[in-house]
């Protein structure tokens, strides 16, 4: 490892990592972010996910690129014997294994949990699939847009928009790599009090069920229900960002708080004088939020998108201009914390968005480029001598 990637709290955790696209590559890039040796081991063909956008060289697609930043690239046919081989030795050194395969056809390779666990009894093994392998659905495809689909994410978006949609985030897939993140995590945090290693399940349609219910259960927890399974004021139809003079404001007065500032200030009609009784407490305004967001909608035209973020700053109501992700990459509160690395790489300098966590003691960093199909193998190989043993026995 470079002295940059033992400077985390991760520094000396080994990772082996069979997984691809974004799910299972997010959560082991977080890990070579904080220091852990990640080893990616990809097929001849390459991850798909290194050609599906745009890259300074073949191969080398953005969003390959941030979510495998810091990693190796070893490539090999695990069809084959050399390659079965090349993978044991591997696991013989690891903490971590963790794929994104199907149940079957990883236990068709022959490293299923119970093979794996043979080779390296203390290991956490991580498998991020599609649907829990426990239910009807194991082994059924999945992709970011069917699991928006199956978790609500689709029927929220209609009930605020009028019609069906995905949001335009891959979120299932970043949800769900937060999810095998925290969970091998967990799993060796419990091998270091116990040093017994475990089995981890990670997968998205469960993952996502569970980071929508979290606002949307609501009346369902109950038995029996007390009203439907969402958030009323998450998805109402005038709960968007306030059209202005000459554009458009994110705000929220939802507080007591912020609504007397707001209403003391800018003295809206329809809140004067004995109006403004039905709208002077939380509980009251919560049980009719369309026709609040109406009525502020009416009056944010009034005034200028810099007039608004002004009085309502001053107030220190929530409030924020909207910005585009190109404008992120000048953003004055990311660039005072240092928020983007720039790093020389073989394709010239990249800037990367970093670590979003802080720690005192052990700080991440990018760990260093996002490697080349293979990149690594030789290096790799030799160090589990592998290439030494092919060559001697080429010349007996």
């Amino acid at each position: 490892m470079t002295e940059q990637a033992k400077t985390g709290p991760l520094a000396g955790v080994r990772v082996v990592d069979l997984t691809s696209v974004v799910f299972g590559p997010y959560a082991t890039q977080i890990m070579a972010d904080m220091g852990a040796e990640v080893i990616k081991v990809e097929p001849p063909a390459g991850d798909n996910t290194r050609y599906i956008s745009a890259g300074p060289v073949p191969g080398l697609g953005g969003v390959y690129v941030n979510v495998n930043r810091g990693k190796k690239s070893v490539m090999l046919d695990l069809t084959k014997p050399e390659g079965k081989e090349a993978l044991r030795r591997m696991i013989a050194r690891a903490d971590v294994f963790i794929h994104s395969m199907r149940g079957s056809a990883i236990k068709k390779l022959g490293f299923e949990y119970e093979a794996v666990k043979a080779i390296k009894p203390d290991i956490v093994y991580t498998n991020c699939y599609g649907y829990s392998r426990r239910g009807p659905e194991a082994d059924s495809p999945a992709y970011d847009d069917t699991i928006q689909a199956e978790c609500g994410i689709t029927h929220v978006q209609g009930l605020m928009n009028g019609e069906p949609g995905y949001v335009a985030t891959i979120m299932a897939d970043k949800v769900a790599g937060l999810h095998a993140l925290y969970s091998t995590m967990m799993a060796l945090f419990h091998r270091e009090r116990t040093g017994e290693g475990q089995e981890v399940e990670v997968t998205m349609f469960e993952a996502m069920s569970s980071f929508m219910l979290v606002e949307h259960a609501n009346g369902m927890l109950f038995e029996p229900p007390l009203g439907p399974a969402n958030y009323h004021r998450a998805v109402e139809r005038n709960r968007r960002p306030y059209k202005t003079k000459d554009g458009y404001v994110a705000a929220l007065i939802y507080n007591d708080k912020h609504w007397s500032a707001f209403i003391a200030s800018v003295q809206p009609e329809w809140a004067a004088g004995e109006k403004g009784v039905e709208f002077d407490a939380l509980e009251k305004r919560a049980k009719q939020i369309g026709r609040v967001y109406g009525l502020l909608g009416e009056t944010f035209l009034t005034k200028t998108t810099q007039e608004w973020l002004d009085l309502l700053r001053s107030l220190h109501i929530p409030t924020a201009p909207l910005r585009t992700t190109d404008e992120l990459f000048d953003n004055e509160q990311l660039n005072a914390i240092g928020f983007f690395e720039e790093i020389d790489t073989p394709q010239g300098k990249m800037r990367f968005p970093g670590v979003p966590t802080w720690f005192s003691a052990t700080p991440g960093k990018v760990a260093g480029h996002a490697p080349l199909l293979g990149e690594n193998t030789a290096e790799v190989l030799a160090d589990l001598g592998l290439i030494a043993e092919a060559e001697a026995d080429s010349g007996s």
